[in-house]
């Protein structure tokens, strides 16, 4: 059986929804930068790879080969550390029984019933209290406002 949110109980769950938005949101934000600087760090080798080729400048010795691959090995540790960290946090927002649609902008849909009715109640961070809601089979952008909700 679903587990239904009213709007009081969603609005008490804000608060800590809200921090751990934060969190995933900077953490995405983190683990792009790193996966960023592994691809950037070994462009060379890759590249020359795909070609079926040696790197393309002499200067790429095996040192520098050496020293790219320990720095990729300590970011890819982070990396990993990172990933974990925001897997913990889907793992305790899905313990709520609500829907997270996108980090990015902190989207959430509470599942809630009206006269026996299941809709989304639809909440963003950076908004206060819940305000919206959408019918199961749409989504943002056919959103409504709570006081028009029958």
């Amino acid at each position: 059986m679903p587990d239904f949110y009213d709007i009081d109980r969603a609005n008490a769950l804000v608060p800590e929804l809200g921090e751990a938005l934060l969190m995933l949101r900077g953490l995405r934000a983190e683990v792009v930068a790193l996966r960023d600087r592994i691809v950037e760090l070994n462009a060379p080798w890759i590249v020359a790879a795909v070609a079926g080729a040696a790197p393309p400048t002499p200067r790429l010795t095996a040192t520098k080969r050496a020293e790219v691959e320990a720095e990729t090995r300590v970011l890819r540790l982070r990396l990993q550390g990172m990933v974990d960290q925001m897997h913990a946090a889907v793992v305790q927002i899905d313990g709520w029984s609500i829907q997270l649609r996108d980090i990015e902008t902190g989207l959430i849909d509470f599942p809630a019933l009206v006269s026996g009715r299941p809709i989304w109640l639809c909440w963003r961070l950076g908004e206060g209290d819940i305000g919206w809601w959408h019918e199961v089979s749409e989504g943002f952008d056919s959103r409504h406002r709570l006081e028009d909700l029958v």
